[in-house]
């Protein structure tokens, strides 16, 4: 059988195969007015369009637990009942696809309040639908973005809140599995890195103190995400700097604290905190993060990064340096991926009957 097309069970939650679709923003949603932040009818054929192409497990963009935890005005949120509802249409039609659903809660930090990548991505103001970004320091991600407010205790306590609601409002969302975004720059690796975080609270310094918001995050979720669910953590396995961020070591520490706290996977990325970085891009780049994770911790892992073809897919899994593969890219631009490299390693996913002369 092939690795690819096994199924894999968390918890209770039996997911058909091990390719699945990694959570990727679409700057689709109304940046204000009664639907903010509510998934449309793109959202719905984009996410769709995958759980019917075979995607084992669905994971849904970027959606943010407050109105400024959005990386753009135009992202979805998961702050009021107004969008639970919406995200119930997709929820379901992915289950019935026989894909499970799940979704990524976040926060985005001191890079909250950009434009869309396709209008420059730059930093927006309140004339634009922006905001003032937060941060554990008053330390910007660099000289085009605006000086975060740093956040007092009582800040954090709040975000901490904000993410319980959200996992509670996520179930009742029809969500199967949990995501907390902890990479790519946004809030919790702010806290993470010491290239961002520059507190001498019990919030910054050490690396007990640095992983103490994020820990602080996961039980708040794991609390209220029921037992049987599967939660998952991404993380950027490092800033990719020479000194002074967050490193592979740190991430294999961190592992070890998070699976004693209640994760169940690691989806491992890197990069995005730090700007002007030299990453040596290439197929696969990231899984060798993933797979030193899986190889030193008993946490389970996903692999992203550039991972395209389907004999790749199946090498990585095989080779034993992931649990599952995230395919990001290709599935952009090929939603039935899953579905033709089931064909051509000789797998099997679900084909909607409507599809059945496709076989």
């Amino acid at each position: 059988m092939s690795a690819l097309f096994e199924p894999y069970t968390l918890r209770d939650v039996t997911i058909p195969n091990r390719a699945w679709m990694p959570p990727m923003c679409q700057y689709s949603a109304a940046p204000d007015g009664p639907l903010t932040g509510a998934p449309t009818d793109w959202h719905f054929t984009h996410y769709a369009a995958r759980a019917t192409g075979g995607a084992g497990l669905v994971i849904v963009e970027a959606t943010a637990v407050s109105p400024e935890g959005r990386i753009s005005p135009y992202d979805l949120g998961i702050w009021n009942d107004t969008q639970v509802e919406a995200f119930r249409r997709i929820t379901r039609f992915l289950a019935e696809q026989g894909s499970v659903p799940a979704v990524q809660l976040a926060h985005a930090g001191r890079k909250a309040s950009t434009d869309r990548p396709w209008a420059g991505g730059a930093p927006v103001g309140p004339e634009a639908h922006g905001w003032q970004p937060v941060a554990p320091s008053a330390v910007p991600f660099d000289a085009d973005h605006p000086v975060p407010a740093e956040l007092t205790k009582d800040g954090i306590r709040e975000v901490v809140g904000q993410f319980a609601d959200a996992a509670r409002r996520a179930l009742a969302a029809g969500f199967e599995i949990a995501e907390i975004h902890g990479a790519h720059g946004y809030l919790i690796g702010n806290f993470l890195s010491p290239h961002s975080n520059h507190r001498t609270d019990e919030y910054g310094g050490s690396h007990e103190n640095r992983t103490r918001f994020a820990l602080e995050v996961v039980d708040a979720v794991r609390e209220v995400w029921p037992d049987d669910k599967p939660l998952f953590f991404r993380i950027s396995a490092t800033d990719w700097l020479e000194r002074d961020g967050w490193t592979a070591d740190d991430t294999v520490r961190f592992a070890r604290e998070l699976h004693a706290h209640g994760v169940d996977l690691l989806d491992v990325s890197t990069g995005g905190n730090a700007s002007g970085v030299r990453i040596p891009v290439g197929p696969g780049y990231q899984v060798p993060f993933a797979a030193r994770v899986k190889a030193e911790t008993p946490m389970p892992v996903a692999a992203v990064g550039l991972i395209t073809e389907a004999e790749q897919a199946e090498k990585i899994l095989a080779n034993g340096e992931a649990d599952a593969v995230l395919v990001g890219r290709e599935l952009l631009r090929n939603p039935s991926w899953a579905r033709q490299a089931a064909r051509a390693l000789g797998g099997e996913v679900r084909v909607p009957e409507q599809y059945h002369r496709s076989v």
